[in-house]
C-alpha cells in the first residue's frame, strides 16, 4: 500500500514470494493487480514467485521481462545463474521424488494439478536445456569465426609481403639485366675493334673469339654459389632432403628383422619372392610388398609373447580412457539424419563394449523424424533389449532410454 502511494520512477522494490500468504488463486490475482500498477508507474524491482499467472502476465506485458534461475535435472541440484527471458520451473516434482515423497503420492498430485500444467513445467524446461544449448553453440561459432578471422588477416599479411618480395625480386632482376645486356655489348664492341684492329688476323680473330666465349661462360658460369637474385626468394618449407627407407643400400634379404610402415611389430623376413617377402610376426605370417618393409636392429619376438604385442599399448590406453570418459547420455539435437545415426552407431558401440546397461539419447521433439530414424536403428542392433521415452518430467518424447542387454 505504501509503494502503490509513493512510489515513482526512482523507486526500487525488492518482494520476495509476491502475493504468498494467503489463497494461491486469489493471492495470484492480487499480487498480478498491484504489478500493473508498479508497472503504469514505471518502478524498478525484482519480484520473486511461484505464481504461474505472474509468468504469463509478464511475458505479454511491456515493461517486464521473465528470469530464471538455473537447475541441474540430471544432479537434482541448483546451478546458481541467473537466465533472463524465460519463465522457470519450480521443480516441485523432481525435489518431492529426490528428497523421497512416495510414488504414489507424486502421481496423484499430477492427475489433481492436470496434464497442462504438467506439460507447462515441462516445456519450461526443454526451452531452458535448448536454449543453454543453442547458447553453447553460438559461442562455439563466434570462436570458430574469430580464429578464422585471425586465419585470413595472417594470410592477407603474407600475400602483401610475398607481393612486396615479388615486386623487389623482379626489380633487382631488371637491374642486373640491364648491367649484364651493357657488360656484354661492351665486350662485343670490344672483339669487333681488335678483329678490325687485327685485319682479320686467323690467330687474332681466334683470341678475340675466345676471350668473347670466356666473357660469355663468366655470366652463364655462377662457380656452384646460388645467384644473388635467388637468395632473396622466399624458400619452400617442405623441401626435406629424401633419404633412403633402410640404414643401407642393401636390399631386404632372407633372415633380416624387419618392421612393417607404421607398426612396431620386428618380424624375420623368411622367404623373397620378386617384391613380394614371406614375414613372421611371431606365430603369425604375412605375404608384403618388401617396399613396405624397413631393416632395424630389434630383434623379432616369438609365441605368446609377440601375440601379445601385436596390441599395442597405446591402443589399450586409448580404450581405458574412452571407458573411463564414456557419459551414459548422447546428445544428437541439431545434427541431420545421417551425421545422428552415424554417431549413435559408434556410441552404442561403446555402449555395449563398456557394459553400460542403459543409455539416454537426446534427440528432441521437433517433427518427430530424427526419433523415428534413430529408433530403426536400434531395431537392427542385436545388443539393445529396449527402448522407450523419458519420463514426461525428464524429457518425455525427447529423450529416449535404451536398455542393453
Amino acid at each position: 500500500k505504501y509503494f502503490l502511494a509513493k512510489g515513482k520512477q526512482s523507486t526500487l522494490i525488492l518482494i520476495d514470494e509476491f502475493g504468498a500468504g494467503t489463497e494461491p488463486q486469489i493471492g495470484g490475482a492480487i499480487a498480478q493487480a498491484i504489478l500493473k500498477q508498479f508497472n503504469d508507474k514505471h518502478i524498478r524491482g525484482v519480484i520473486t514467485t511461484h505464481f504461474q499467472n505472474l509468468k504469463h502476465f509478464a511475458e505479454d506485458t511491456d515493461g517486464l521481462i521473465n528470469g530464471s534461475m538455473l537447475y541441474d535435472r540430471h544432479l537434482m541440484q541448483p546451478m546458481f545463474k541467473l537466465s533472463i527471458g524465460n519463465p522457470g520451473s519450480s521443480f516441485a516434482v523432481e525435489i518431492a521424488r529426490k528428497i523421497g515423497l512416495p510414488e504414489v503420492i507424486i502421481t496423484d498430485a499430477e492427475q489433481i494439478v492436470g496434464s497442462d500444467y504438467i506439460n507447462m513445467d515441462k516445456y519450461l524446461l526443454d526451452i531452458a536445456r535448448d536454449k543453454r544449448y543453442w547458447e553453447n553453440k553460438r559461442m562455439s561459432i563466434r570462436q570458430k569465426e574469430k580464429k578464422i578471422d585471425e586465419r585470413l588477416a595472417q594470410y592477407e599479411e603474407d600475400a602483401t609481403q610475398l607481393r612486396e618480395k615479388r615486386r623487389e625480386i623482379i626489380n633487382d632482376a631488371k637491374e642486373e639485366a640491364r648491367r649484364i645486356l651493357e657488360g656484354s655489348n661492351a665486350s662485343i664492341e670490344r672483339t669487333i675493334h681488335d678483329i678490325k684492329r687485327a685485319q682479320a688476323d686467323k690467330e687474332k680473330t681466334l683470341e678475340a673469339r675466345k676471350k668473347l666465349q670466356e666473357a660469355k661462360e663468366h655470366l652463364l658460369d655462377d662457380n656452384g654459389n646460388e645467384h644473388p637474385l635467388l637468395k632473396k626468394a622466399p624458400k619452400s618449407k617442405k623441401e626435406k632432403v629424401k633419404t633412403n627407407r633402410n640404414s643401407d643400400d642393401r636390399p631386404i634379404a632372407v633372415g633380416d628383422n624387419v618392421k612393417l610402415d607404421g607398426q612396431g611389430t620386428v618380424g624375420e623376413v623368411l622367404e623373397i619372392e620378386g617384391k613380394n617377402a614371406t614375414v613372421a610376426f611371431g606365430a603369425i605370417k604375412t605375404r608384403v610388398k618388401t617396399d613396405r618393409l624397413k631393416r632395424t636392429l630389434a630383434q623379432a619376438q616369438s609365441g605368446a609373447k609377440a601375440n601379445a604385442s601385436i596390441v599395442s599399448g597405446a591402443t589399450s590406453d586409448s580404450q581405458r580412457a574412452r571407458q573411463l570418459n564414456f557419459k551414459q547420455e548422447i546428445d544428437v539435437r541439431g545434427m541431420r539424419v545421417d551425421e545422428a545415426v552415424q554417431a549413435l552407431t559408434y556410441y552404442i558401440d561403446d555402449a555395449i563394449r563398456f557394459n553400460a546397461g542403459k543409455v539416454r539419447i537426446l534427440h528432441g521433439t521437433g517433427t518427430g523424424a530424427l526419433r523415428q530414424y534413430l529408433r530403426q536403428y536400434l531395431d537392427t542392433v542385436p545388443g539393445v533389449k529396449s527402448y522407450y521415452d523419458e519420463h514426461v518430467q525428464f524429457g518425455g518424447a525427447g529423450i529416449t532410454i535404451v536398455d542393453l542387454e
